[in-house]
């Protein structure tokens, strides 16, 4: 039914959920379409059964009068064909494959309040836009680049085709913003390698459900595969291979540069003192030589904090990780840090006496942490840390952001509520370490996450920037890293962007879900099935 003489208005904030449920029954019942859905759920959205055919012949994107970002704005333009052909995946001009209704023009006009086409999308980047779809045109107007590029996706998943293929859109009103500011996947390349098509690809999916960090954790214990100007020799004997398993500088700013077009930031992260046996490889004397007795055992330990020369090592890596990477964030790790090996070091034992620290190696850690983010803050760069750092005392910059990474739901509520309470802001991982598999559905589990759910003052609620997911490689290389990660990191990403009040329901967003996924896989996204069924348009790909 194309020209509607009776119009159904569907909105998700209007009706409660058994007015909701009715509605869509006497729609179904009366045969009418409804786009399934937008993943992540809007804000606001008020979709209409009145729809408009669209023509790939005939269709347009196109800048408004007053448009800060002035035409050949190159993430624009690089938007606009990368979402024509997202948006007609069948067509193929002049094979008379598809069967085109009517040769009506549709434009989509983007509007944008400032110029920020060449700049990179950062902590304060406003994402939020408005969306009005017509007869014959869509309005996009948002406050900037980033926020028009979250629109243009949303318009994506709008448009869906009938039984004989024709294109269609519904009359609708979006109003959108993210929940949370930071809401990022992480990837880990060193316990084993990705290569850089597979990062790419997963930037793109990333977009599909409006993540907007990659946290890069680059290099830890495995291997060492960030090839440095300032010292080569830390991946040609720290990588896997020093030729085939190494991310060039060129490899760096291929990365960034595609993250930059989809509005994503690239979050680099050099993890130590500890998980850095790969450093010691292509470094002497940076990690600590470990004792029996009176004797060194031949093996090393954490990074050494007590001599000058691991700072001065370090105070020159992270000025080239600084100029490399152009986020104004940086991850520098803390975690899990083994202290037996400090403790059989005689030199260790005696600089922990000449500082007082006595025979509390928390204190020598957070010695090396204070001065490790002291390094980075001189090249005006914003610390993140995880959660150990804070748990031990240290005393960092009040502008450091804590990342929670173990726990139960009450342990995790517990340190949020602490963290907090001290000022400090926060990034919430513990419920979506998601390279633990079950069987089932376990995106459940990370949908019904509340990451406001802690005791805590408003204010402090404030402090929770976002969350993330991670996704560590002890057993995911390219082989198995697009149908592990979506769409269950799908199921986070709804609950960082949207309103938790309106995405509450699993069962609601059941259906949802499984749509999206069928679009993902429409796109080439081996997104792994939720349950049972099929796809209209199953993966093709080999």
């Amino acid at each position: 039914m194309c020209n509607m003489e009776v119009m159904f208005i569907v909105s998700f904030r209007r009706y409660t959920r058994p007015q909701f449920n009715f509605i869509l029954l006497i729609i179904l019942q009366l045969g009418l379409h409804t786009v399934e859905g937008v993943w992540p759920l809007p804000q606001t959205f008020t979709s209409s059964t009145e729809r408009y055919p669209l023509n790939p012949k005939a269709f347009y994107f196109g800048y408004g009068r007053q448009l800060a970002a002035q035409q050949e704005c190159s993430v624009l333009d690089a938007a606009f064909k990368r979402y024509f052909s997202l948006i007609f995946p069948d067509y193929t001009s002049g094979n008379g494959v598809l069967r085109f209704s009517g040769d009506k023009p549709f434009t989509v006009e983007i509007r944008v309040d400032h110029a920020d086409c060449d700049s990179y999308p950062n902590e304060n980047s406003s994402e939020r836009y408005n969306l009005s779809v017509s007869a014959g045109q869509a309005s996009l107007n948002a406050d900037t680049v980033w926020g028009a590029l979250r629109g243009l996706e949303t318009f994506s998943q709008l448009v869906y085709q009938d039984d004989v293929g024709t294109y269609f859109v519904n009359k609708t009103e979006i109003d959108d913003f993210p929940r949370f500011q930071f809401r990022g996947i992480l990837l880990d390349t060193s316990r084993h390698y990705l290569p850089v098509q597979a990062i790419l690809r997963t930037l793109d999916a990333m977009a599909y459900s409006k993540f907007n960090v990659f946290h890069w954790h680059i290099v830890d214990d495995p291997s060492f595969p960030y090839q440095s100007r300032t010292f080569p020799d830390l991946s040609s004997k720290g990588a896997f291979h020093p030729m085939t398993h190494i991310y060039t500088q060129s490899d760096v700013r291929r990365v960034i540069s595609h993250a930059r077009l989809w509005g994503i930031r690239v979050l680099p992260e050099f993890d130590s003192p500890g998980h850095t046996q790969s450093w010691g490889k292509g470094q002497s004397n940076l990690l600590t030589p470990c004792y029996r007795g009176s004797t060194p055992s031949g093996t090393f330990g954490p990074v050494n904090p007590v001599l000058p020369s691991t700072y001065q090592f370090m105070a020159r890596l992270f000025r080239e990780v600084s100029s490399v990477f152009p986020d104004s964030y940086i991850h520098l790790g803390g975690d899990e840090v083994d202290f037996s090996c400090w403790k059989s070091n005689p030199d260790v034992r005696a600089f922990m006496q000449k500082m007082g620290f006595g025979g509390d190696f928390t204190k020598l850690e957070a010695f090396y942490m204070e001065k490790i983010v002291n390094i980075t803050s001189a090249l005006n760069k914003t610390s993140i840390v995880w959660q150990d750092v804070f748990d031990y005392h240290e005393r960092i910059p009040m502008d450091t952001v804590l990342h929670i990474w173990k726990g139960t739901p009450a342990s995790y509520k517990e340190e949020l509520s602490r963290m907090t309470k001290a000022g400090m802001r926060v990034l919430l991982a513990a419920p979506w370490y998601i390279n633990h598999i079950a069987y089932g559905q376990d995106w459940r589990n990370y949908y019904t996450v509340q990451p406001l759910n802690f005791s805590g003052t408003e204010e402090q609620k404030k402090l929770v920037i976002g969350g993330e997911v991670c996704m560590w490689g002890e057993y995911v290389d390219a082989t198995n890293l697009t149908p592990r990660l979506w769409p269950r990191a799908s199921a986070a990403a709804e609950r960082l962007w949207s309103d938790e009040k309106q995405t509450s329901s699993v069962d609601e967003a059941f259906p949802r879900l499984q749509d999206f996924r069928c679009k993902l896989v429409r796109r080439g996204i081996r997104a792994e099935p939720l349950h049972v069924g099929h796809c209209k348009h199953e993966y093709q790909g080999v």
